[in-house]
């Protein structure tokens, strides 16, 4: 008789992962260690995460298009043949030609279509995977440095922080917090690298382009949700609110996370 095969059974997961990484004082002293939840350990997919945040980009872009009559609100006729000259359509008592769109200041032959839709669709657990994968690239050195973050040297990532920095609302004080975890030259990276945006988009409201930096992830209700958005290229959140596209801007894993010792736990629960 065949012996029939017995299934494998996948491991259960524990709840820490292997890895763990220094929780660091308000002083930048090293004050105990933690365990990276079992999140951390996802595997590295560059595919999901960038088309994780290429849908979220184009799900919420507006639908535009330009009025059914534009480049139409003309008295316009033809001359027809025997002048010598085109017989495009021309104002009514001039020569100037109008409204055809092969003429110097007609209407556009092809003009966007408010019918037209932007949304993309993904799948709930390849969404999920992109998450926890962009997640997990913040605790690469090597993929945290390829995005172009200055870190000092030695220091663990994500970079886990007593609990008091959540009661931090001063944008001075929190910037002397990331001062004396060695991250101030990646805020002056991003104060630095501020330009003029190229294109239209200078005249649209978004003249300036600023690099981005760290990204903090506090508890709900956290001062420092508040104070430290006023720095040049940082971004904050909660652990509830984290999403592919804050994790890792641009479709670029390997955000600079900065986060509480409860944030942390919070994630692991998750």
């Amino acid at each position: 008789m065949v012996e029939k095969k017995q299934p494998v059974k996948r491991a259960k997961k524990t709840e820490q992962a292997s890895s763990n990484v220094n929780v660091y004082g308000t002083d930048g002293s090293v004050k105990g260690h933690v365990g990276l939840p079992v999140v951390f350990s996802t595997p590295y997919r560059p595919d999901l995460i960038r088309r994780a945040v290429l849908t979220a980009r184009a799900n919420r872009r507006q639908r535009y298009g330009p009025s059914k009559v534009a480049g139409l609100r003309h008295s316009v006729s033809t001359w027809g043949k025997g002048r010598g000259v085109s017989r495009v359509q021309r104002m009514v008592g001039s020569k100037t030609a109008a409204e055809s769109p092969n003429n110097v200041g007609g209407r556009r032959a092809h003009p966007p279509r408010v019918e037209h839709y932007f949304t993309q669709k993904m799948n709930k657990k390849e969404r999920s995977m992109a998450k926890a994968s962009a997640l997990a690239a913040t605790s690469d050195h090597s993929k945290v440095m390829g995005r172009g973050h200055k870190l000092k040297e030695g220091i663990t990532l994500p970079v886990v922080v007593e609990d008091d920095i959540e009661a931090y609302s001063r944008t001075g004080d929190i910037v002397t917090l990331l001062r004396s975890l060695g991250l101030e030259a990646d805020i002056q990276r991003a104060k630095e690298g501020t330009h003029i945006r190229a294109g239209r988009g200078k005249m649209r409201g978004r003249k300036y382009r600023t690099p981005r930096s760290v990204l903090f992830v506090a508890s709900p209700g956290s001062p420092i949700l508040i104070g430290a958005r006023n720095i040049p290229g940082v971004s904050t959140a909660t652990p509830k609110g984290l999403n592919t596209e804050a994790l890792a801007p641009g479709g670029d894993p390997g955000r600079l996370m900065v986060l509480s010792k409860k944030a942390l736990a919070t994630l692991g629960g998750e």
